[in-house]
């Protein structure tokens, strides 16, 4: 396993957590890292069960590394740390029937399995802001000296079996690629408890980073109009702080708002979901979301949750328009639709419930764990041939 980093917070760390999870028991398993792991802080946060006897830990010096401290914040500029980790893992590659990374594109020096959350060669994060992104050219010269100076090859990170988040992120890595990607859906881990309706809260929640991608400043302002015909209403935002600047302002809509309006940062996983399952609704404010495991986590505690039309939540919600808002003033028309119609609500739990499966941490270590055992197969295979 080839990853900068397994620890908290990270959709991606979170991926790689779990792929680690699923072979444990299997496999020998070796990560290759930048930053030594903190398996208490995985296990809490990403609900798995992970210990230093279920995998050798190798940490790779980064060199120059208080240069890489100073990038590290800068997602493009970072690239050059994570450049060196996989010429590393290509030197270790040869030792190994299989290997993985969650870190997206990557050159393993061999066909692996690489899972790609979001493309990001010579392609522009949508939204993001200038700290993951800072211009198609730019990126495209930087990425270029990246891949001279450590050896990384496009043609040899194309050959690797490539798994993706969503649909929505395959059709990109497929127009970027030309690769044909296998969709494994990141798991909602966690035991969700059942709260019948009738004892949950009145209330909306939302759950991510705190960060400006993920529109908390408008998810604020869409429930403030929905209270309008609903004051009994609330609203919950829990996450963890990304970014310091956005936090303040997020802080400051919070006590404008007043008590109807409550804000958690580093909740305990248990907490989570029990916040969660204790209320009715959840609200989601990213567009072009590559996945959304925070919508993914909503259907999983069986509440109703609204998200952007846009990127994987649509999937993630069986792309039902009743849940789908192109824009602020939709969703809360969209909302106020839903809370007026008893009948609506129990028809979408029942069609919400029937996607919660999908999400499960059962379903993706059951498929994992299938995908690596055909790649080992086809290892075992070419060294007979050998």
């Amino acid at each position: 396993m080839v990853q900068p980093s397994i620890n908290p917070p990270g959709g991606g760390n979170a991926v790689a957590c779990w792929m680690i999870e699923a072979l444990r028991t299997d496999y020998a398993v070796t990560l290759l890292t930048h930053e030594a792991p903190d398996l208490e802080s995985a296990n809490r946060v990403f609900g798995t069960s992970l210990s230093t006897d279920d995998l050798r830990i190798v940490v790779a010096p980064i060199p120059a590394a208080g240069l890489m401290r100073v990038v590290r914040p800068v997602a493009t500029l970072a690239l050059l740390r994570d450049h060196l980790l996989l010429a590393r893992a290509r030197q270790m590659a040869a030792d190994f029937d299989v290997v993985i990374t969650a870190h997206n594109e990557s050159d393993l020096g061999r066909p692996g399995i690489q899972y790609v959350h979001f493309p990001t060669l010579l392609t522009a994060r949508p939204d993001a802001g200038l700290r993951w992104y800072q211009g198609p050219m730019a990126v495209g010269a930087y990425q270029a000296v990246c891949a001279l100076m450590t050896g990384f090859r496009s043609a040899r990170m194309r050959e690797n079996i490539t798994l993706v988040n969503s649909e929505w992120t395959g059709r990109l890595v497929r127009a970027r690629h030309g690769i044909d990607p296998v969709t494994l859906s990141p798991p909602a881990a966690g035991d969700f408890p059942h709260v019948p309706w009738n004892e949950r809260r009145m209330a909306f929640v939302c759950v991510g980073r705190i960060a400006p991608e993920k529109g908390i400043e408008a998810v604020i302002d869409i429930i403030a109009r929905v209270r309008r015909d609903h004051p009994d209403l609330t609203l919950h935002i829990a996450g963890n702080a990304d970014d310091r600047a956005y936090l303040a302002r997020v802080q400051a809509a919070v006590r404008a708002q007043g008590d109807w309006v409550s804000l958690d940062l580093d909740l305990p996983r248990e907490r989570l979901l029990h916040l969660m399952t204790s209320c009715r609704f959840g609200i989601h404010g990213m567009h072009d979301e590559h996945f959304g495991m925070a919508v993914a986590e909503l259907v999983c505690a069986g509440t109703i949750p609204f998200a952007p039309n846009s990127g994987g939540p649509v999937e993630i919600l069986g792309g039902d328009r009743r849940l789908l808002y192109e824009s602020d003033e939709d969703a809360t028309n969209r909302i106020g639709q839903v809370l007026a119609d008893e009948t609506l609500i129990e028809d979408l739990r029942a069609s919400l419930a029937a996607q919660a499966g999908r999400f499960s941490s059962e379903t993706f270590v059951r498929d994992f764990r299938r995908i690596v055992a055909g790649l080992a197969s086809e290892r075992e295979g070419d060294r007979g041939d050998d």
